[in-house]
């Protein structure tokens, strides 16, 4: 089971710094996909039985995050009729290099964090770490306002692998809780930037200074 759960981190890992990486969004957006996927299968890898609550995690997990919420990032993109971030921020491969000094650092510290005494043997904190670091990288270094929710889910997906933390602790209804909050949030989101789009005729946050004029 360790082992299993250790490959399918690793992933997530390498899959960060492929969202770093491109300039394609419905790329960005597969990899959100496929990640929502392998973070349904964790909660049935840490779990040593398999409950009601923990299956439902898993289906709500896989469900919501490699299904909906992409299929809504989808549509919109399509309304907005855009294909690539063009000018990030920061380029993609300073982008990758930051994804990387973000993974070493959170493997040099996770195991100096509390929560990790009942997962040493697993890459469950550093992945949380490095989730949440790429997330927010996306957040700030990308001008499209889809680039930036996917950075948003991208976040919450670190947030997610926090949770597994704390499983004992923290009943599985937060998490589904959170999950549906993400939702919602994902898709007003959505309709938000398509009337942006409507608007300004682009999804360049930038343009947004204008309404305070």
């Amino acid at each position: 089971m360790t082992s299993m759960l250790n490959t399918i981190l690793v992933t997530i890992l390498m899959l960060n710094l492929f969202a770093l990486g491109t300039s394609r969004i419905y790329a960005v957006i597969r990899v959100v996909a496929i990640q929502g996927i392998l973070l349904g299968i964790i909660p049935l890898l840490v779990h040593h039985h398999l409950t009601i609550p923990v299956a439902l995690m898993a289906v709500a997990a896989i469900v919501i995050k490699a299904v909906v919420i992409p299929a809504i990032i989808v549509r919109a993109l399509r309304d907005a009729h855009i294909k690539r971030e063009v000018e990030p921020l920061i380029g993609f491969l300073p982008s990758i290099i930051l994804g990387a000094m973000a993974t070493a650092l959170a493997l040099l510290f996770a195991s100096q964090l509390p929560l990790t005494e009942h997962h040493q043997h697993t890459l469950l904190a550093p992945t949380a770490i490095t989730t949440v670091l790429v997330g927010f990288i996306l957040l700030v270094t990308r001008y499209k306002a889809i680039s930036q929710v996917i950075g948003y889910l991208v976040l919450e997906n670190g947030i997610f692998i926090f949770g597994m933390l704390l499983i004992e602790a923290m009943p599985l209804i937060v998490e589904l809780g959170v999950m549906l909050d993400l939702f919602v949030g994902i898709f007003v989101t959505c309709i938000i930037i398509n009337h942006i789009n409507q608007a300004f005729s682009s999804m360049d946050t930038r343009r947004l200074v204008s309404l305070k004029e």
